[in-house]
């Protein structure tokens, strides 16, 4: 049997990791500002999220939700007071998809409603409801594609605010990610979420803060979506949520309320994920990584602007992204071949940073100082300093 090929794949094996460092097979050592997709958030083989996790394993790795688990209150107490929600409720799940999949379907189940507002360039999943309000349409199968889903221009809020007068009385929900990540590192503006907000009000339609990626403290605040003073009805969670263990959430407003068996997972809440995730909380809030995140964020930012020929540096924390011109187009493969830097990219121009929120300045800079060796290399004059 062979692998069933969906993955463009580097001839790179990792098999060991510690802090914001992995190593392959040979003992090469890399930087990983990259994170597996924003998923280390608080460091590579972190001892108190092993001692968790293996702890945990020790006692009791999984038992089905139909008896009570006490893990899953403990999460969620902690997570409320975390990211300042405490007023709202927790569903556990397993990937950001199946967050975004659940979230879609409590909106409708809520106002009896089918249409969703998504934004161009978003990304929320790959399964059915998901990847109807991805904004590409490559990946969404016959089987996927709805009426159900409109995709209005990303920051417009003119646009917004005209479709809302013509069909609100139809909005199940709006979702949107606070900053865009595959879609390039793209924020929402402040106003731009108050307006959401505002009009999800007024229609009673459900505000979707999908913080599968831009969520989890990366920002500097525990969801991206907080910069806009506003409450979401319902957050979405993964990622950074486990710090690689498979664990996904939605935290939901209280005016929703629960109904037994209108939403289910076999996997979602067990034992391993919740101990997985409640080590990643401590450790944030013991090694106040949302302050690291904002602080050593706005450094890489201010000193990536410095450098010749990266366009347009934007982004919050970190979760940063940057443009190259044509003739940097190799910048990304001569960090990961040349200077054994793991980072992201989005089509056709953008790399994105997406590191551990424990990330050092020793780490930034040695990054920093790669990208302008890079830079050197490939387009000689003028010489960085």
């Amino acid at each position: 049997m062979h692998l069933f090929n969906v993955y463009p794949i580097n001839n790179i094996t990792i098999t060991k990791a510690k802090g914001s460092y992995v190593w392959d097979d040979k003992g090469q050592q890399y930087l990983d500002m990259y994170g597996g997709h924003a998923v280390i958030s608080i460091g590579h083989t972190h001892p108190h999220y092993v001692g968790r996790v293996t702890g945990q394993l020790n006692k009791i790795g999984f038992y089905s939700n139909s008896l009570k688990i006490p893990l899953q209150e403990e999460l969620a107490e902690k997570l409320g007071k975390i990211s300042g929600k405490e007023g709202y409720q927790l569903f556990l799940c397993n990937s950001g998809a199946e967050a975004n999949e659940n979230a879609l379907k409590l909106a409708s189940f809520y106002n009896n409603r089918k249409k969703i507002i998504a934004f161009t360039k978003s990304f929320h999943g790959r399964t059915s409801l998901a990847v109807a309000a991805t904004d590409n349409p490559t990946i969404v199968a016959p089987v996927n594609q709805t009426d159900n889903v409109v995709f209005l221009p990303f920051d417009d809020e003119a646009v917004l605010e005209g479709y809302f007068k013509k069909n609100g009385n139809e909005i199940s929900s709006v979702i949107i990610e606070g900053v865009q990540g595959v879609g390039g590192i793209n924020l929402a503006s402040v106003h731009f979420l108050q307006t959401i907000r505002k009009l999800c009000t007024e229609y009673n339609a459900v505000f979707i803060a999908d913080s599968v990626q831009c969520g989890y403290g990366r920002t500097g605040k525990f969801f991206s979506h907080d910069y806009a003073n506003v409450n979401a009805d319902i957050y979405t969670m993964a990622k950074g949520m486990g710090n690689g263990f498979p664990v996904a959430g939605i935290i939901i407003a209280p005016h929703i309320r629960a109904k037994h068996f209108m939403l289910g997972t076999t996997f979602g809440g067990n034992h391993l994920a919740c101990a997985a995730a409640l080590a990643v909380l401590e450790v944030i809030e013991k090694e106040c990584l949302m302050q690291n995140a904002e602080g050593l964020g706005n450094y890489l930012m201010d000193e990536l602007k410095k450098i010749p020929y990266l366009m347009n540096v934007r982004g919050r924390g970190l979760m940063i992204g940057f443009d190259v011109p044509e003739e940097l187009k190799e910048l990304k493969k001569n960090l990961l071949f040349n200077q054994h830097i793991f980072t992201g990219e989005a089509k056709p121009n953008v790399i994105r940073l997406l590191p551990s929120l424990a990330l050092r300045k020793k780490d930034a800079d040695e990054f920093l100082d790669a990208v302008k060796e890079e830079i050197e290399a490939m387009v000689p004059e003028p010489r960085l300093s």
